[in-house]
């Protein structure tokens, strides 16, 4: 089904996460209107430079069941790319936002760790022979939300969301991206409202090329606290469909960041 296909381009893996997801029965934050990020501005500090947590303190951090209600937590060890080499871009200043939207480090690290979140859809108590086509179609109303954590030496981690901003000026025209053997093509990039979470944000919108029908919007959000940056990428099938774009829920944003250090 082509619009399938493309919500998964375009997501970088977006499709085959929320396949498990449902199959594993895990079954209004920002706008692309060019308000600009809302960093948040740094002074010079006079404390020692900052050390990266490692990957397993990163992992110790992530959002776990339970963290936020409605909102089941899975490892994205086998929904996510496990390298920066599995996503790539046809231009370097673009592969900062490519990483976030694939919840890799934006910056230079090899501290990494991710995960999925997926809001848990409403039961139904219809028999399965009479549901509905829209029964049927709001199945696929489910929001899943790929999140990302990087922890960085130094002023590693003010480098890489100026990475990200700078990459969203350079890539406006847009580019193209693969990830996983699938070849899309990001077709504008734009500043999104950010939530203003951490010591800076940065959030963008993306329109994505939908194997020739149309464009769909996605999100992401990058944020900032201390020396460890955590990503924002969420998805939902029936936006999609409906031409319209995922927001990113606020809570998850808000509880993320109240957990790094």
């Amino acid at each position: 089904m082509k619009r399938s296909s493309g919500a998964r381009i375009g997501a970088t893996l977006a499709v085959s996460a929320l396949s498990l997801a449902l199959i594993t029965g895990c079954s209004d934050n920002g706008s692309d209107d060019a308000k600009g990020s809302d960093a948040k501005e740094s002074g010079a500090s006079s404390a020692p430079a900052a050390k990266a947590l490692t990957s397993a303190e990163l992992e110790k951090l992530l959002l776990a069941k339970g963290d936020v209600k409605d909102f089941e937590a899975q490892s994205g060890d086998d929904t996510l790319p496990k390298s920066k080499s599995e996503v790539k871009t046809d231009k370097a200043a673009c592969d900062p936002l490519a990483w976030a939207t694939a919840a890799l480090a934006p910056g230079d690290t090899d501290a990494n760790a991710s995960n999925t979140l997926t809001a848990k859809p409403a039961a139904s108590s219809k028999d399965p022979s009479k549901l509905t086509d829209a029964d049927i179609e709001n199945a696929f109303d489910v929001s899943i939300t790929f999140v990302g954590l990087s922890s960085y030496d130094g002023d590693g981690a003010e480098k890489a969301l100026k990475a990200v901003s700078d990459g969203v000026t350079a890539c406006s025209g847009g580019y193209g991206l693969k990830a996983e053997d699938e070849s899309s093509k990001v077709t504008k990039v734009s500043t999104a409202k950010s939530s203003g979470a951490g010591d800076e944000s940065v959030a963008f919108a993306e329109d994505v090329d939908m194997d020739g029908e149309g464009t769909a919007t996605f999100l992401t959000e990058v944020v900032r606290k201390g020396n460890t940056v955590a990503t924002f990428y969420s998805v939902n099938l029936a936006a999609v469909s409906k031409g319209g774009k995922t927001e990113i829920p606020a809570e998850l944003v808000t509880a993320q960041v109240a957990k790094l250090k």
